[in-house]
């Protein structure tokens, strides 16, 4: 236990604010596995906004929310797209080829033989 008088207010602070954390934490987390299960767009936006907030109060890294968010939308449009995908992959998309713009090669280049060297740089 801390004697000085500000160690114990600090005591306290800490006390206050690990209870506010731990409860937005709890938020966000049930959200979160909401979303993963419903992938509403209302239950996405819950869950984005909790993330949001838990980021604002610190609580997680701006990174791994950003990367959240991310496997969350993804997760939405692969649920949403799922039906809509397996009936197109019975069919067979035809390969297009890509145009690339070379220039043609002479003889002329290849011909030339000649090294090009570079300046020497040497300080007299």
């Amino acid at each position: 236990m801390p004697i000085l008088k500000h160690a114990k207010k600090k005591l306290k602070q800490d006390k206050k604010r690990t209870i506010k954390n731990k409860k937005l934490k709890d938020t966000f987390k049930s959200l979160v596995k909401k979303a993963k299960e419903d992938t509403s767009t209302e239950a996405l936006s819950r869950a984005f906004s909790a993330i949001d907030k838990a980021t604002k109060k610190n609580i997680l890294n701006p990174n791994k929310a950003a990367h959240m968010k991310s496997a969350l939308a993804k997760n939405a449009s692969s649920e949403k797209a799922a039906p809509v995908s397996s009936a197109k992959a019975k069919t067979k998309a035809k390969p297009t080829a890509k145009k690339t713009a070379k220039k043609p090669v002479t003889k002329a280049s290849k011909s030339s033989g000649a090294k090009k060297t570079k300046p020497s740089s040497k300080k007299k």
